[in-house]
């Protein structure tokens, strides 16, 4: 039997931390929320429009679809999926909505996701240097 660094070459359950993970587990309705969230967030345009309004705190469309390179259109269509899920607010002012992120936990997601980025860019870098 070949195995790679993806599988186990001897066979061997360690009970006490499966069962740490088994009592751990989300419910399978949280579990599905928790996946819809990274699908949402895990599509270009969306994340390209949630890191603008990290950056300038609120946006109306036009400041979005211009900041972002993306039509008004599609950017309304996101906006709307965004606002459906919790992860952007409103706010009407006359004619004008502006947007920004819902809250602190949207926030903290997007730093962590530019961090973990930035981190494995370097690490990356390190370890081609280190190979020559």
């Amino acid at each position: 039997m070949v195995v790679g660094l993806d599988g186990c070459s001897v066979h061997c359950v360690h009970p006490e931390k499966v069962q740490l993970v088994l009592d751990a587990t989300l419910p399978a309705d949280e579990l599905a929320r928790a996946a819809s969230m990274f699908k949402l967030l895990g599509d270009p345009t969306r994340a390209r429009l949630l890191f603008a309004l990290l950056e300038a705190g609120e946006l109306c469309v036009c400041d979005l679809a211009a900041a972002t390179g993306v039509q008004e259109v599609t950017v309304s269509q996101s906006l709307r999926m965004l606002r459906a899920s919790a992860v952007v607010t409103g706010r009407r002012q006359g004619r004008l909505v502006f947007y920004r992120l819902a809250d602190a936990h949207v926030r903290m997601l997007l730093d962590l996701t530019r961090e973990h980025i930035a981190h494995d860019q370097a690490a990356g870098i390190a370890s081609a240097q280190a190979i020559r």
